[in-house]
């Protein structure tokens, strides 16, 4: 037995070898995992707070009232994205004028004394005073506003530079990557909170947004106040929180700052805002609707109306489908409008349009959106209900001819044309996709129908090209929207 005993020792020493080879290099590994995690985070942001706090400042407004005022903020009051401020007395109170005063924060952006704040935080203020780090208070001016963006510029007036900081690149955060939040919350003085780049690109509810998410504390007051990343510079403006209570949950939201750096540029220079603008209404490609124009993907921008305006002058059609703007692919709706809106007013850009199966391409000079939105007179006019005869009942819509008498019901101009909806089944596809009575139907297969012998030509013909769902152009109170239906087998 002794022999078998020994040649056993000899196999097996070379694995206890190896073994302990392993052994050796993942405690090696361990321990430079630790020494990087370590590095990733600085022991302490003592330093980097030191750095950037005499640029933080203390926004007080004040304002005459005639009568108690709730919350003002970027959303309606009660909604979980309540504004993060305004610490007006709320309840009974006189009729007669009074001065009531607010708090928020901003952040320096120049020697010269230009400050960024929140819109929301300045709006309808009579009185703005700025409250330095050094405690140092000085009267500001507004420069100009953005309320779309929720974003103002102040200016103060000093013989001494005063320290300030410099925008980063939002598009460079990554989520996962560490920030600091600065300002006044709840009235408090100079705070600083720390936390994450929790998402980016979030949309709340405005057309130019972008939001940097952070689970950095964010409570009222924090309003206006920067968002550092750890090179200290200024990646977002603190603007919203997600709470059901007011407070701080880890669900903040800071306007990134490659949207604030063109606001800002922008009023320092003009004092408003001057975005491009193309002249049409759009909406998403979705799978259906692709269907129906025949594509293979949902890419692009679906026009549904071209206006009087830039885009008509360059050729643009209702149907066309904008897939490439001033040499950038369009993805949606959200990437073209905010890539309209950051060109230059006056620019001459190339725009590709499919239509009809084929790529064309336009020359747009783009006219002002600002310009545009003050000539613009809307009317919301609701339609009544349509009443009888029923002439045609389908796609679960019930139809009918245009009439003089239906036109004076539905409030709709003399000369429109086009089948109205008089009755929609409330279990059809079309009532989920949100048909209505009152509804007109201008266009269906991409022509136009003024009788049901037109429709039921538009129907033949989709069907006979072997596609699954019919195009139509509907209209409610003058706007229109395209919407595919699917074909009953």
């Amino acid at each position: 037995m002794q022999p078998k005993a020994v040649a056993l020792s000899k196999e097996m020493k070379p694995l206890i070898q190896m073994r302990g080879l392993w052994l050796g290099l993942l405690t090696t590994a361990l321990v430079l995992a630790q020494v990087m995690m370590a590095n990733a985070r600085p022991e302490s942001l003592a330093p980097l707070a030191e750095q950037i706090s005499p640029s933080v400042v203390n926004i007080t407004t004040s304002t005459v009232v005639e009568r108690p005022t709730g919350p003002q903020g970027i959303v309606p009051e009660g909604s979980p994205l309540e504004d993060l401020f305004n610490n007006s007395p709320q309840g009974e109170g006189s009729p007669r004028s009074r001065r009531s005063s607010a708090l928020g924060s901003g952040f320096v952006i120049s020697e010269d004394g230009y400050v960024v704040t929140n819109n929301h935080v300045i709006e309808g203020a009579d009185e703005i005073l700025i409250e330095f780090f050094s405690g140092e208070e000085l009267p500001a001016k507004v420069i100009g506003t953005d309320p779309k963006t929720d974003i103002a510029l102040l200016k103060v007036e000093t013989d001494q530079p005063l320290p300030f900081v410099p925008f980063g690149n939002s598009d460079e955060s990554r989520v996962g990557d560490w920030v600091i939040a600065m300002g006044n919350p709840l009235g408090q003085g100079f705070s600083v909170s720390a936390g994450i780049v929790s998402a980016r690109n979030r949309a709340l509810s405005g057309t130019y947004d972008d939001y940097i998410q952070t689970d950095a504390a964010i409570n009222r007051g924090n309003s206006g106040g920067p968002l550092f990343n750890m090179d200290g510079e200024v990646i977002g403006v603190n603007t919203a929180i997600l709470s059901p209570n007011g407070g701080s949950i880890g669900i903040g939201f800071s306007m990134a700052s490659n949207v604030v750096t063109r606001v800002v540029d922008q009023l320092r220079e003009f004092g408003e805002t001057r975005r491009g603008w193309l002249g049409v209404r759009i909406q998403d490609l979705t799978d259906d609707l692709a269907e129906g124009f025949g594509l293979d993907s949902t890419k692009g921008a679906l026009v549904n109306s071209v206006q009087e305006g830039p885009a008509k002058e360059g050729g643009m059609l209702d149907g066309d489908i904008i897939v490439s703007f001033d040499g950038k692919p369009v993805a949606d709706t959200r990437g073209l409008v905010r890539t309209v809106a950051n060109s230059p007013v006056g620019e001459s850009v190339r725009v590709i349009v499919l239509r009809e199966g084929k790529s064309i391409t336009l020359n747009v000079t783009l006219g002002r959106r600002e310009d545009a939105e003050k000539a613009v007179q809307t009317s919301a006019v609701e339609p009544e209900e349509a009443p009888s005869p029923v002439t045609k009942d389908v796609l679960g819509l019930t139809l009918s001819v245009l009439t003089d008498e239906l036109r004076e019901q539905l409030s709709l101009d003399a000369d429109q044309e086009g089948l109205v909806v008089t009755d929609v089944d409330d279990t059809a596809e079309a009532y989920e996709k949100g048909l209505r009575a009152g509804d007109v139907i201008t266009e269906a297969g991409q022509e136009k129908i003024t009788s049901i012998e037109d429709l039921d030509t538009r129907l033949a013909e989709v069907k006979d090209a072997g596609r699954k769902s019919l195009l139509l152009l509907v209209r409610r109170a003058g706007d229109p929207r395209f919407v595919a239906l699917s074909l009953a087998d």
